[in-house]
């Protein structure tokens, strides 16, 4: 596959989209939408009193939205048989370090035996090709070397969130031997990626929501971490390699059912303080407080994604610099907060400019 030929794979295809009303889930079901995919999107419903990209962008029209739990095996069976996917892009999680300390069982339940609904009901459906398991960077054993993680790093994670997607990660290895691993069986994969950016996130404790509400309420943000360093990323950079990798999948490469890193480069890979200060540049108004927390649970302070296997075996390399995501973003932002009702054309425009790019 050459140039982005890839994305003309999906049109046409049964695709399976769990998290589709999270932040990354309904921009991949928005853009499988656009690449004519036929999309089945099985998540909770968006919370009561907070802005939803889903809501607000109409990711629900043009798709089948099933919203059910991914705790409740019989309800996930069900999405799984009523969709009859060809490719599974499997998104949904407890996805905050901060609430897995505070619900624990909630997130290894959802993360781990979550998986391993999906992969179980994956199991019972014909013409099924591919799987895709979306699960973290925080995967690995971090030993706070600075060093950059590569796909056969051990895995591992010293709060519930990132132990629960190592989990997963073994999970999934279990189920790629013990049941995926005969010739016509569906190819599954597992990715990790940085920290993403983009429009229409709006989830707690996270460093681009936290500013938006700043500047909405004109209140400083607070940084509690501002020295940990992550490898940031606009958030069509990952799901792009989702669409690489899963098209791969769906062609039969059995060579490319693993684990895959897909990152920025090494030069925006950088720290709490330098983002928010380069975000709050770009928007031109807004303020950042540093309010250390002694009683904060820890998190990570250095993550490092080496993405040399994805360039070499997908050609997979970072169309946008760090600048350029950031700014992608603020235009999401400002153009929502002039006017809501633009988040649906907004999202579409900037996947179309985006897929541009890749010409």
């Amino acid at each position: 596959m050459t140039g982005i030929s890839y994305l003309d794979g999906f049109q046409g295809t049964r695709v399976l989209v769990t998290g589709h009303t999270g932040f990354k889930g309904a921009w991949l079901a928005t853009w499988l939408k656009d690449l004519g995919a036929e999309v089945t999107g099985f998540a909770l419903a968006p919370k009561d009193g907070r802005p939803s990209l889903f809501s607000d962008a109409a990711v629900a029209d043009g798709m089948t939205s099933i919203l059910g739990d991914l705790k409740d095996e019989s309800a996930v069976q069900d999405a799984v048989q009523q969709a009859q996917p060809q490719i599974v892009f499997h998104l949904a999680a407890q996805a905050l370090v901060r609430r897995s300390y505070r619900d624990p069982t909630e997130t290894f339940a959802t993360n781990l035996l979550g998986t391993v609904h999906v992969l179980e009901a994956c199991r019972r459906v014909r013409g099924l090709k591919a799987v895709v398991v979306i699960t973290s960077d925080k995967c690995y054993e971090n030993d706070e070397q600075a060093e950059e993680f590569k796909e056969d790093d051990p895995l591992g994670g010293c709060d519930p969130y990132s132990a629960s997607k190592a989990c997963a990660e073994l999970a999934t290895h279990a189920y790629q031997r013990s049941f995926f691993s005969e010739p016509g069986n569906p190819l599954v994969a597992t990715t990790r990626a940085g920290n993403v950016i983009g429009g229409g996130d709006w989830a707690e404790d996270r460093l681009v929501p936290d500013i938006a509400r700043g500047i909405a309420t004109q209140q400083p943000v607070v940084i509690r971490n501002p020295d940990s360093v992550r490898p940031w990323q606009q958030v069509l950079e990952p799901l792009r390699g989702y669409l690489m990798l899963g098209a791969r999948l769906m062609e039969g490469e059995r060579a490319f059912a693993e684990a895959w890193n897909f990152g920025p480069n090494p030069e925006d890979i950088v720290s709490v303080k330098e983002i928010a200060a380069r975000i709050i540049e770009a928007w031109g108004e807004g303020g950042v407080e540093t309010r250390p927390d002694p009683g904060a649970p820890a998190e990570a302070g250095r993550l490092y994604l080496n993405i040399e296997k994805a360039a070499e075996r997908l050609d997979y390399r970072p169309v946008l610099d760090l600048n350029g995501g950031i700014g992608l973003t603020v235009d999401w932002y400002r153009a929502y907060r002039d006017d809501p009702s633009m988040a649906r054309d907004l999202t579409r425009r900037q996947i179309k400019d985006y897929t541009e790019r890749l010409c």
